[in-house]
């Protein structure tokens, strides 16, 4: 059949190490790679769903194992993952229509995330269920790439690790009003007024579950009057600020706003004040996003390049003073997330379905493999409008880092 020979051609190509053994929805045994572990054993469970692999491979893979129709009997999603990827850099979407499907992905993108459309896709991934998130995530609930500042860290020292370094970078000092662009669950908003001594900050979120978590964990803060928290478009947004930070918001700004992104942010900047864009990203090329992440998970999002962003930047204005690629650091923090989430699968199952348990394992699967084995990454970009602004070296991050430590240890001995 002409789908078992384009399976056969595609994992011919794909598997060099490891073993893939491949059962046809009509019986037939296929086997890739060296014979060496890891084993990973699949089976197809109709034709239609073979030939829908071989023509849409990045959409497909994800639905197919979502609804069953690719059944994985031995080993997990991720080690076909790596399997698929850890040596071809995505060989299988070399299969027919990757062209036509890039065209179709670019027409989509237009114009697709105004105010309306942003708080829609905002809602479709962070307004789930808060207890989900509560299975896997640190207790600050940081769900952005974590910083492994040293290779014993566990996730939730990689993610105050991660506080600190922007923090650091943001220079923030007692007094110092800041807005918080996709201010999440308000961990990071807490901790520059607790541990950095912030004079005030504004955070602003399109999620009205973050919101909510957000207002209630200042409130018992008694940080009311000093961490705000808004339902807000950062394009609504008035005022000036001596720091503006934002960590995993830019992905779903969309590459159609990044003009409108990076000039709003430019208006709202004081003359002398420090911006930390800290954004997942992509190392390679221009490409469209993944279309199963774009449907199930991210509706609205894209992966930047370097060169997709930095125009807007200079179109605004701002000068980027300092850019940091962490590569390997998320492909940590979501392995972390990933074995914490599996062993929680049961408590996942009672709030959701077993669709919903398997659409989220191949989600956090799909994008460490795309941080371990692909070109993802994630840049952290300093921005600011005069060339003085930051210090003419990069020691004083490490400075700033030793005396934030020294304050976290006394604001734990203070809640404690």
């Amino acid at each position: 059949m002409l789908s078992e020979k384009l399976l056969a051609a595609a994992f011919t190509r794909a598997v060099k190490r490891g073993t893939l053994s491949l059962t046809t929805a009509g019986g037939q045994r296929l086997t890739f790679g060296d014979g060496k572990a890891p084993l990973v054993s699949i089976r197809f469970t109709d034709t239609t769903a073979q030939l829908a692999l071989c023509l849409h491979p990045e959409l497909k893979l994800g639905e197919l194992f979502m609804d069953g129709r690719l059944v994985i009997e031995q080993g997990t999603i991720y080690d076909l993952l790596q399997l698929v990827l850890q040596d071809t850099h995505g060989e299988l979407d070399e299969l027919p229509f990757h062209r036509l499907r890039a065209i179709r992905a670019w027409m989509q993108r237009r114009g697709e995330n105004d105010p309306h459309a942003s708080k829609r896709n905002v809602a479709h991934h962070y307004d789930l269920d808060g207890r989900l998130y509560a299975l896997f995530l640190d207790s600050d609930r940081q769900y952005s790439c974590a910083y492994f500042d040293h290779p014993d860290a566990t996730l939730e020292q990689a993610q105050l690790a991660k506080k600190r370094h922007i923090t650091a970078k943001l220079m923030v000092d007692p007094g110092h009003n800041v807005l918080d662009i996709g201010s999440g669950w308000g961990g990071l908003g807490l901790y520059l007024a607790r541990v950095a001594g912030a004079g005030s900050i504004k955070g602003v979120t399109l999620s009205e579950e973050q919101l909510e978590v957000s207002r209630k964990r200042a409130a018992n803060a008694g940080l009311r009057d000093r961490v705000r928290f808004e339902l807000e478009d950062y394009r609504a947004t008035k005022g000036t600020f001596d720091r503006i930070v934002s960590v995993g918001m830019f992905e779903h700004v969309g590459l159609p706003s990044y003009d409108a992104y990076f000039q709003t942010c430019g208006q709202l900047l004081k003359n002398d004040g420090v911006m930390l864009l800290h954004t997942i990203g992509r190392s390679g090329t221009p490409y469209p996003t993944n279309p199963w992440i774009a449907r199930y998970i991210f509706p609205g999002g894209h992966l930047p390049i370097l060169s997709e962003m930095l125009p807007s930047i200079e179109r605004a204005g701002l000068i980027v003073t300092d850019i940091e690629v962490l590569r390997l650091h998320y492909a940590l923090t979501l392995q972390a997330w990933r074995e914490r989430f599996m062993a929680h699968r049961e408590e996942v199952l009672r709030l959701y379905d077993e669709r919903f348990c398997r659409m989220w394992e191949c989600y956090l699967a799909m994008s460490e493999t795309a941080f371990r084995f692909q070109d993802a990454v994630v840049f952290q970009i300093q921005l600011a409008k005069r060339n003085d602004a930051v210090p003419l070296t990069r020691d004083y991050i490490a400075e700033r880092e030793t005396v934030l430590k020294r304050a976290e240890e006394l604001e734990l001995r203070r809640s404690a």
